[in-house]
């Protein structure tokens, strides 16, 4: 069973670890700098919606844990941005390397927009990059529909950016 949880003292071990190895692909797990105890306090900061930082919106950064264990991380935006819109997305997440292929993604991401469905988002933007073909399947999984392709502001690797729609209501009749 996994579980999103926000981080803890006790977690930097294993998501610093996680950090180096991703660092590798190109994602920036922690999405913070300095010690810990900074880091976690920006964690704070997001969660509440107070005193952020140009660009940044209020946002839930949580670690996924299976069975005791840090597998992975996910950042739930509230909000979009204009460059969330084009290529951040409601969600972020990642899954380390040694956990992969085993529906972690699959899960944080039903999770993330459940979370979301509760803070009132209806329709839930992700993207991932085009050639990460375990995340586009992930979210298709997960309800996704691809709308299109887009190139970050500044070049990079193009974004797929799927919607997960609302579910539809069915009005009552009286």
């Amino acid at each position: 069973m996994l579980t999103l949880r926000p981080p803890t003292e006790a977690d930097e071990t294993a998501l610093r670890r996680m950090h180096e190895q991703l660092a590798v692909e190109g994602f920036d797990l922690l999405l913070a700098q300095g010690s810990w105890e900074e880091i976690l306090a920006q964690v704070r900061r997001e969660a509440d919606g107070s005193d952020l930082p140009p660009g940044r919106v209020r946002a839930d950064f949580l670690v996924a844990e299976a069975e005791g264990i840090p597998v992975g991380r996910v950042s739930i935006r509230h909000e979009l941005t204009p460059f969330l819109r084009e290529v951040g997305g409601h969600v972020g997440y990642a899954v380390a390397p040694p956990f992969r292929r085993r529906g972690h993604a699959t899960e944080i991401l039903r999770q993330s927009v459940e979370r979301l469905r509760g803070l009132g988002v209806g329709d839930v933007l992700v993207t991932c990059d085009d050639d990460n073909v375990g995340s586009a399947r992930a979210i298709e999984r997960c309800g996704g529909v691809l709308a299109d392709l887009r190139t970050p502001p500044g070049g990079g690797m193009p974004k797929r950016r799927y919607w997960i729609p609302a579910p539809v209501v069915p009005l009552r009749r009286r």
